[in-house]
């Protein structure tokens, strides 16, 4: 893997800038993401994800990532973007879960 292999994450909200971050740090958070999200039901409350993100990453990986809850909101607003996650409707605070409409690939493709 090169070292400056770098994916941009957009954000749903108008006028944002997009962040370019690592590959290998998009891909690891966004796994423990899709991991620690459920498909169906009330789905979880984002200010318990970067935990769990934290939870699922493996001791080297999160060594090396920076600030989990910064890479979490980052990777989380890309995939919403992508469709790989959704918001809850009407939920307060905001709850995520996956899209169950989404068939989920690597962005190695």
């Amino acid at each position: 893997m090169k070292t400056d292999d770098k994916i941009e994450c957009a954000t749903p909200t108008p006028g944002k800038s997009t962040k370019r971050i690592d590959r290998w740090k998009y891909e690891a958070v966004r796994k423990a993401i899709l991991a620690a999200l459920p498909r169906r039901g009330e789905g979880m409350l984002f200010e318990d994800l970067p935990d769990e993100v934290e939870r699922r990453l493996p001791p080297d990986e999160r060594a090396r990532l920076g600030v989990v809850k910064w890479y979490t909101a980052t990777v989380k607003l890309a995939l919403e973007v992508r469709g790989e996650i959704v918001r809850v409707p009407g939920s307060k605070p905001q709850r995520l879960r996956r899209n169950q409409a989404v068939t989920i690939q690597s962005t190695h493709e």
